[in-house]
């Protein structure tokens, strides 16, 4: 294999075993065709549709318990493995979830496994999807109208940033601790890492390393970049045909933001206001050559297919993912910096205040479950958050067997070389992700 330059096609055999359990350290997509970001196919504004059964049509059917092709257990709602009892609301509930992350590709079977084994705690579910910036308007609205609808969030690390900074969430750790015995033992270690840009307000549900990584058509790309500055020289040589999305609603764009400071030798990477003065130097030499920010990432790999631009910025699950769901060709190529920095990503559960104490009881049955290692392996979906499994223990062979069939033959071998390769370090905590959005707002994507 070619290092530095990170060549790879998309013949390459998907690699043995989990790529996940040979991460040491501490991101990354969906690939939700997300987004939000963080992740694949669909950017936070274009997450699954409510009427799609999410994971790599894994969800099971409303009268199977059965998930990833292992008996759910209908007594337990045992938490990454650690056996958690089970809390039963007075009456059924309906469960409203509303999805700012692509992510119920990735949990929608678990869901409905859920809804299917404990008819006693949830007698409904009704799914919606908006983008990440609009989430905090529309809990906002609810709350001070005193009729919260929304009952659970699905959310990458832009939503849960913007909910913690607006006051908006339920502390659920250490508040609800008894739900989740051992939780930060269960994950694996960059996803505990991950856990801990909750604040408490959310659980985590999946995780991948993410990025910076980038896709390109190599027929129009026959030097790959291996720096940022040679990204810059290709881009001022090729002006128009470099593209990442708006970080706010985009796991690419927002991995590229956040990764650039390692890669520029900025002086502190996690203080955007004081410490990124290479990466925002960067930037707007960069986006001379950029002739628009896309509003999401599904918006960039349609831009990349059609030829009207002809390299991107992605994410493991953001390179997989639109491949096997034929939204670009399976010639593209994806490629990586050398001595970079992986920029970990996560997507979280998260329970808006004001919610009834039945349906917060049902809401923390539910997020539990989700963490059970045959919940889990549904997350592997058609590679979105590539690998997906945030808790340990959980290996390709127990994904659904149409997640391995697509998943084998496009991921690209090197994936789990760059992983175990280079170092991780966690998205920002919220309030400097928060800033750095509104930083690139006013000073990058005004135009």
């Amino acid at each position: 294999m070619r290092q530095g330059q990170g060549k790879s096609t998309i013949g390459r055999a998907l690699a043995a075993g989990l790529v996940v359990g040979l991460i040491v350290g501490a991101c990354g997509s969906p690939t939700s065709s997300a987004t939000s970001s963080s992740g694949a196919a669909a950017s936070a504004g274009t997450a699954a549709s409510a009427g799609t059964a999410a994971s790599a049509g894994t969800a099971a059917s409303a009268g199977t318990a059965a998930s990833a092709g292992t008996a759910a257990s209908a007594g337990t709602a045992a938490s990454a493995g650690t056996a958690a009892a089970m809390k039963i609301p007075s009456a059924p509930v309906t469960i409203n979830v509303l999805d700012v992350a692509g992510n119920l590709q990735l949990t929608k079977g678990m869901i409905e496994n859920f809804k299917a084994a404990h008819p006693d705690i949830i007698n409904n579910v009704t799914y919606a999807t908006a983008t990440a910036p609009e989430l905090a308007g529309k809990l906002q609205a609810q709350q001070q109208g005193g009729n919260v609808q929304i009952n659970l969030v699905l959310t990458g690390t832009d939503g849960l940033s913007a909910g913690i900074k607006n006051n908006l969430l339920t502390k659920v750790i250490p508040d609800h601790q008894d739900m989740f015995p051992g939780l930060m033992d269960n994950y694996l270690a960059p996803a505990a890492d991950m856990q801990g840009l909750a604040q408490g307000y959310g659980i985590e549900v999946v995780y991948y390393p993410s990025g910076p990584l980038y896709e390109y058509n190599p027929t129009k790309v026959t030097t790959p970049p291996t720096t940022p500055a040679e990204l810059l020289a290709w881009a001022k040589a090729n002006p128009g045909k470099f593209e990442y999305a708006r970080p706010a609603n985009s796991g690419p764009g927002r991995t590229f933001l956040m990764a650039l400071p390692y890669l520029l030798g900025d002086k502190d990477p996690t203080d955007p206001v004081n410490g990124w003065a290479n990466t925002w130097a960067y930037l707007k030499d960069l986006g001379q050559y950029i002739n628009v920010y896309q509003t999401g990432t599904t918006a960039t790999m349609k831009d990349l297919a059609a030829g009207t631009v002809d390299m991107i910025a992605s994410t493991t699950g953001w390179y997989v993912n639109p491949i096997i769901l034929g939204t670009v060709p399976k010639t593209t190529a994806v490629g990586h910096f050398d001595n970079m920095t992986w920029v970990t990503d996560a997507q979280y559960a998260v329970i808006p205040g004001g919610v009834s104490a039945d349906v917060l009881t049902a809401d923390l049955d539910l997020i539990a479950w989700m963490l059970k290692p045959d919940q889990q392996a549904i997350s592997y979906d058609k590679g979105y958050f590539y690998p997906g499994p945030a808790v340990k223990g959980v290996t390709i062979d127990m994904a659904p067997a149409d997640s391995q069939a697509a998943l084998k033959g496009v991921v690209p071998a090197e994936f789990d070389q760059w992983i175990t390769q280079f170092p991780k370090k966690t998205s920002l905590p919220a309030d400097a992700q928060v800033t750095a959005f509104d930083l690139w707002d006013k000073n990058i994507g005004k135009k």
